[in-house]
Protein backbone atom coordinates (compact mmCIF):
# COMPACT_ATOMS: atom_id res chain seq x y z
CA UNK A 1 0.00 0.00 0.00
CA UNK A 2 1.38 3.25 -0.42
CA UNK A 3 2.58 5.22 2.10
CA UNK A 4 1.34 8.99 0.82
CA UNK A 5 -1.89 9.95 0.07
CA UNK A 6 -3.45 12.53 -2.60
CA UNK A 7 -4.15 16.01 -0.46
CA UNK A 8 -7.28 17.76 -1.08
CA UNK A 9 -6.26 20.35 -2.33
CA UNK A 10 -4.68 17.85 -5.13
CA UNK A 11 -8.20 16.46 -5.21
CA UNK A 12 -9.72 20.08 -5.58
CA UNK A 13 -7.35 21.00 -8.60
CA UNK A 14 -8.60 17.96 -10.51
CA UNK A 15 -11.96 18.44 -9.70
CA UNK A 16 -11.81 22.00 -10.67
CA UNK A 17 -10.00 21.49 -14.05
CA UNK A 18 -12.57 18.57 -14.96
CA UNK A 19 -15.41 21.16 -13.94
CA UNK A 20 -14.00 23.84 -16.05
CA UNK A 21 -11.63 21.75 -18.80
CA UNK A 22 -8.95 24.76 -18.95
CA UNK A 23 -6.48 24.90 -16.65
CA UNK A 24 -6.53 28.86 -16.58
CA UNK A 25 -10.54 28.80 -15.72
CA UNK A 26 -9.88 25.80 -13.39
CA UNK A 27 -6.62 28.05 -11.73
CA UNK A 28 -9.45 30.97 -11.33
CA UNK A 29 -12.01 28.93 -9.80
CA UNK A 30 -9.24 27.64 -7.37
CA UNK A 31 -7.88 31.19 -6.34
CA UNK A 32 -4.81 29.92 -7.30
CA UNK A 33 -1.94 30.88 -10.12
CA UNK A 34 -2.05 28.33 -12.95
CA UNK A 35 0.99 26.92 -12.82
CA UNK A 36 0.02 26.20 -8.78
CA UNK A 37 -2.64 24.17 -10.45
CA UNK A 38 -0.46 22.18 -13.09
CA UNK A 39 1.95 21.42 -10.58
CA UNK A 40 -0.51 20.09 -8.12
CA UNK A 41 -1.88 17.97 -10.74
CA UNK A 42 0.97 16.99 -12.11
CA UNK A 43 1.95 15.61 -8.28
CA UNK A 44 -0.86 14.19 -7.75
CA UNK A 45 -0.08 11.78 -11.34
CA UNK A 46 3.35 11.31 -9.92
CA UNK A 47 2.14 9.90 -6.87
CA UNK A 48 -0.38 7.74 -8.07
CA UNK A 49 1.78 6.31 -10.72
CA UNK A 50 -0.84 6.97 -14.04
CA UNK A 51 -1.48 9.63 -16.45
CA UNK A 52 -4.81 11.35 -15.51
CA UNK A 53 -5.18 13.94 -17.98
CA UNK A 54 -3.81 14.31 -21.69
CA UNK A 55 -2.66 17.55 -22.17
CA UNK A 56 -2.33 19.48 -25.68
CA UNK A 57 -2.27 23.29 -26.76
CA UNK A 58 -6.21 22.99 -27.61
CA UNK A 59 -7.62 20.13 -25.51
CA UNK A 60 -7.67 18.98 -21.66
CA UNK A 61 -9.01 15.61 -21.82
CA UNK A 62 -9.01 13.11 -19.36
CA UNK A 63 -7.94 9.59 -19.18
CA UNK A 64 -11.00 6.58 -18.79
CA UNK A 65 -9.34 6.12 -15.29
CA UNK A 66 -9.27 10.31 -14.92
CA UNK A 67 -13.17 10.06 -15.30
CA UNK A 68 -12.97 7.26 -12.73
CA UNK A 69 -10.37 9.62 -9.85
CA UNK A 70 -12.33 12.59 -10.79
CA UNK A 71 -16.04 10.61 -9.52
CA UNK A 72 -14.28 9.21 -6.48
CA UNK A 73 -12.40 12.59 -5.70
CA UNK A 74 -16.08 14.13 -5.65
CA UNK A 75 -17.24 12.10 -3.43
CA UNK A 76 -14.10 12.41 -1.18
CA UNK A 77 -14.36 15.87 -1.27
CA UNK A 78 -18.06 15.66 -0.20
CA UNK A 79 -17.45 13.56 2.57
CA UNK A 80 -14.60 16.17 3.65
CA UNK A 81 -17.55 19.07 3.52
CA UNK A 82 -19.61 16.97 5.37
CA UNK A 83 -16.79 16.48 8.24
CA UNK A 84 -16.65 19.53 8.76
CA UNK A 85 -20.41 20.49 8.45
CA UNK A 86 -20.51 18.15 11.58
CA UNK A 87 -17.93 19.88 13.75
CA UNK A 88 -19.60 23.18 12.97
CA UNK A 89 -22.95 22.28 12.97
CA UNK A 90 -22.05 21.25 17.11
CA UNK A 91 -21.57 24.62 17.79
CA UNK A 92 -24.74 27.47 17.57
CA UNK A 93 -26.99 27.62 14.54
CA UNK A 94 -26.62 29.67 11.88
CA UNK A 95 -22.63 30.70 12.31
CA UNK A 96 -20.08 30.90 10.10
CA UNK A 97 -20.07 30.08 6.18
CA UNK A 98 -22.76 29.17 4.16
CA UNK A 99 -22.95 28.27 0.13
CA UNK A 100 -26.34 28.93 -1.03
CA UNK A 101 -26.82 29.12 -5.08
CA UNK A 102 -30.26 30.85 -6.24
CA UNK A 103 -31.56 31.12 -9.19
CA UNK A 104 -31.65 34.34 -11.77
CA UNK A 105 -35.78 34.14 -11.51
CA UNK A 106 -35.23 34.63 -7.65
CA UNK A 107 -32.30 35.80 -6.54
CA UNK A 108 -32.76 39.96 -7.69
CA UNK A 109 -36.42 39.76 -6.04
CA UNK A 110 -35.89 38.08 -2.83
CA UNK A 111 -32.49 38.29 -1.40
CA UNK A 112 -32.53 42.43 -1.17
CA UNK A 113 -35.19 42.27 1.15
CA UNK A 114 -34.21 39.41 3.24
CA UNK A 115 -30.49 40.06 3.34
CA UNK A 116 -30.11 43.40 5.59
CA UNK A 117 -32.30 41.27 8.05
CA UNK A 118 -30.10 38.49 8.16
CA UNK A 119 -26.81 40.09 8.29
CA UNK A 120 -28.64 42.25 11.30
CA UNK A 121 -30.07 39.62 13.44
CA UNK A 122 -27.59 37.04 12.28
CA UNK A 123 -23.98 38.62 12.10
CA UNK A 124 -22.02 35.69 12.81
CA UNK A 125 -23.90 34.08 9.63
CA UNK A 126 -21.93 34.49 6.54
CA UNK A 127 -23.40 33.87 3.58
CA UNK A 128 -21.54 33.12 0.49
CA UNK A 129 -23.89 33.30 -2.94
CA UNK A 130 -23.56 32.53 -6.61
CA UNK A 131 -26.82 32.81 -8.55
CA UNK A 132 -26.72 29.59 -11.05
CA UNK A 133 -29.97 27.74 -13.00
CA UNK A 134 -31.77 25.20 -11.26
CA UNK A 135 -29.58 22.57 -12.89
CA UNK A 136 -26.35 23.99 -12.68
CA UNK A 137 -27.17 24.87 -8.89
CA UNK A 138 -28.13 21.32 -8.27
CA UNK A 139 -24.46 20.01 -9.89
CA UNK A 140 -23.29 22.40 -7.44
CA UNK A 141 -25.16 20.62 -4.83
CA UNK A 142 -24.36 17.10 -5.64
CA UNK A 143 -20.34 18.30 -5.94
CA UNK A 144 -20.52 19.84 -2.74
CA UNK A 145 -19.37 23.26 -4.53
CA UNK A 146 -22.47 24.78 -2.21
CA UNK A 147 -24.36 23.86 1.15
CA UNK A 148 -27.79 24.73 -0.31
CA UNK A 149 -29.63 26.14 -2.92
CA UNK A 150 -32.98 28.37 -3.40
CA UNK A 151 -34.83 27.42 -6.14
CA UNK A 152 -38.39 27.01 -7.48
CA UNK A 153 -40.48 23.43 -8.50
CA UNK A 154 -41.26 22.07 -10.18
CA UNK A 155 -37.92 20.96 -10.70
CA UNK A 156 -36.67 17.64 -10.55
CA UNK A 157 -34.40 17.91 -7.88
CA UNK A 158 -33.42 14.53 -7.27
CA UNK A 159 -32.86 13.25 -3.54
CA UNK A 160 -32.30 16.33 -2.24
CA UNK A 161 -33.93 17.64 1.26
CA UNK A 162 -36.49 20.29 0.50
CA UNK A 163 -38.09 23.31 2.91
CA UNK A 164 -40.85 25.14 2.05
CA UNK A 165 -40.19 28.76 1.28
CA UNK A 166 -43.57 30.22 -0.30
CA UNK A 167 -46.19 29.97 -3.32
CA UNK A 168 -45.54 32.48 -6.13
CA UNK A 169 -48.17 33.17 -8.73
CA UNK A 170 -47.41 33.85 -12.39
CA UNK A 171 -48.92 37.23 -13.86
CA UNK A 172 -49.21 38.09 -17.30
CA UNK A 173 -47.82 41.42 -18.26
CA UNK A 174 -48.64 43.72 -21.15
CA UNK A 175 -48.16 47.42 -21.95
CA UNK A 176 -50.78 49.50 -20.26
CA UNK A 177 -52.50 50.63 -23.77
CA UNK A 178 -53.23 47.41 -24.79
CA UNK A 179 -56.40 47.27 -27.28
CA UNK A 180 -56.96 43.88 -26.19
CA UNK A 181 -57.41 45.14 -22.87
CA UNK A 182 -57.29 41.78 -20.48
CA UNK A 183 -59.69 41.61 -17.64
CA UNK A 184 -59.06 41.38 -13.84
CA UNK A 185 -57.87 37.81 -14.34
CA UNK A 186 -56.66 36.04 -17.44
CA UNK A 187 -57.51 32.71 -18.63
CA UNK A 188 -54.49 30.56 -20.33
CA UNK A 189 -56.91 30.25 -23.80
CA UNK A 190 -56.75 34.36 -23.83
CA UNK A 191 -52.91 34.39 -24.16
CA UNK A 192 -51.74 35.34 -27.31
CA UNK A 193 -49.26 32.77 -28.53
CA UNK A 194 -47.64 34.81 -31.13
CA UNK A 195 -46.85 37.39 -28.68
CA UNK A 196 -45.99 35.78 -25.71
CA UNK A 197 -41.98 36.65 -24.62
CA UNK A 198 -40.36 34.11 -22.83
CA UNK A 199 -36.89 32.97 -20.93
CA UNK A 200 -34.34 31.03 -23.05
CA UNK A 201 -33.87 27.71 -22.79
CA UNK A 202 -32.26 26.59 -19.52
CA UNK A 203 -34.60 29.16 -17.21
CA UNK A 204 -37.05 27.03 -14.87
CA UNK A 205 -39.42 29.91 -15.06
CA UNK A 206 -39.76 29.33 -18.97
CA UNK A 207 -41.31 25.85 -18.13
CA UNK A 208 -43.44 26.90 -15.19
CA UNK A 209 -44.72 29.40 -17.79
CA UNK A 210 -46.18 27.27 -20.46
CA UNK A 211 -47.09 24.86 -17.45
CA UNK A 212 -49.42 28.03 -15.83
CA UNK A 213 -50.40 28.00 -19.40
CA UNK A 214 -51.80 24.41 -20.24
CA UNK A 215 -51.72 24.99 -24.02
CA UNK A 216 -49.04 22.64 -26.05
CA UNK A 217 -48.60 24.33 -28.86
CA UNK A 218 -47.37 27.52 -26.98
CA UNK A 219 -43.87 25.26 -27.04
CA UNK A 220 -43.60 25.48 -30.01
CA UNK A 221 -43.92 28.77 -31.27
CA UNK A 222 -43.35 31.09 -28.35
CA UNK A 223 -40.62 33.68 -28.90
CA UNK A 224 -38.59 32.53 -26.18
CA UNK A 225 -35.52 35.32 -26.31
CA UNK A 226 -35.29 37.01 -23.24
CA UNK A 227 -32.10 36.62 -20.85
CA UNK A 228 -33.74 38.29 -17.97
CA UNK A 229 -37.15 39.15 -16.68
CA UNK A 230 -36.03 42.62 -16.94
CA UNK A 231 -35.41 42.38 -20.90
CA UNK A 232 -38.48 40.88 -20.78
CA UNK A 233 -40.65 43.45 -19.42
CA UNK A 234 -38.17 46.02 -21.31
CA UNK A 235 -39.43 44.27 -24.59
CA UNK A 236 -42.57 44.74 -23.43
CA UNK A 237 -42.67 47.64 -22.45
CA UNK A 238 -41.72 48.54 -25.77
CA UNK A 239 -44.82 46.98 -27.19
CA UNK A 240 -42.95 44.02 -28.82
CA UNK A 241 -45.48 41.19 -26.93
CA UNK A 242 -46.29 40.10 -23.55
CA UNK A 243 -44.81 37.82 -21.09
CA UNK A 244 -45.36 36.30 -17.84
CA UNK A 245 -43.75 37.62 -14.15
CA UNK A 246 -43.82 36.09 -10.76
CA UNK A 247 -45.67 37.73 -8.23
CA UNK A 248 -42.25 38.35 -6.25
CA UNK A 249 -40.84 40.35 -9.11
CA UNK A 250 -43.83 42.62 -9.27
CA UNK A 251 -43.43 43.41 -5.91
CA UNK A 252 -40.06 44.18 -5.51
CA UNK A 253 -40.85 46.74 -8.57
CA UNK A 254 -39.76 45.60 -11.62
CA UNK A 255 -42.64 47.33 -13.72
CA UNK A 256 -41.72 50.69 -11.84
CA UNK A 257 -41.17 53.12 -14.51
CA UNK A 258 -42.60 51.39 -17.26
CA UNK A 259 -45.96 51.57 -19.61
CA UNK A 260 -46.60 47.86 -18.29
CA UNK A 261 -49.20 46.58 -16.37
CA UNK A 262 -49.69 42.89 -15.24
CA UNK A 263 -52.74 40.81 -14.34
CA UNK A 264 -52.90 37.16 -12.37
CA UNK A 265 -53.40 34.21 -14.66
CA UNK A 266 -56.54 32.42 -13.92
CA UNK A 267 -55.49 28.49 -14.15
CA UNK A 268 -54.80 26.68 -10.66
CA UNK A 269 -51.36 25.61 -12.24
CA UNK A 270 -50.20 29.46 -12.36
CA UNK A 271 -47.77 28.97 -10.06
CA UNK A 272 -44.42 28.47 -8.35
CA UNK A 273 -43.38 26.62 -4.93
CA UNK A 274 -40.13 28.57 -3.54
CA UNK A 275 -38.15 25.99 -1.48
CA UNK A 276 -34.82 25.48 -0.31
CA UNK A 277 -33.12 22.13 -1.26
CA UNK A 278 -29.71 20.58 0.58
CA UNK A 279 -28.23 17.22 0.66
CA UNK A 280 -29.84 14.76 2.37
CA UNK A 281 -28.65 13.83 6.21
CA UNK A 282 -26.59 16.64 5.93
CA UNK A 283 -24.99 17.34 9.42
CA UNK A 284 -26.54 21.28 8.82
CA UNK A 285 -30.43 19.76 8.91
CA UNK A 286 -31.03 22.17 11.54
CA UNK A 287 -29.29 25.14 10.38
CA UNK A 288 -30.79 24.81 6.88
CA UNK A 289 -34.53 24.40 8.39
CA UNK A 290 -33.53 27.69 10.30
CA UNK A 291 -32.40 29.21 7.02
CA UNK A 292 -35.73 28.43 5.64
CA UNK A 293 -37.39 29.83 8.48
CA UNK A 294 -35.41 32.99 8.13
CA UNK A 295 -36.85 33.27 4.59
CA UNK A 296 -40.09 32.29 5.28
CA UNK A 297 -40.25 35.61 7.58
CA UNK A 298 -38.79 37.95 5.02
Amino acid sequence: MSTYLPTIKQLQYLVALHQHGHFGRAADASFVSQSTLSAGIRELESLLGVTLVERSRRVVRFTALGEQVVAKANRLLREAEELADLVQASGKPLVGELRMSVIPTIAPFLLPRILPRLKRERPELKLLLREETSHDALESLSHGRVDCVLLALPFDTGDAALAHIADDRLFIAFPKDDPRDPPASVKPEMIDQGRLLLLEDGHCLRDHALAACSRSELRASAAMIGTSLHTLVQLVNNDLGLTMLPEMALEAGILNGTNVVARPVDSPTAKREIVLAWRKNSPREADFQLLAEELRAG
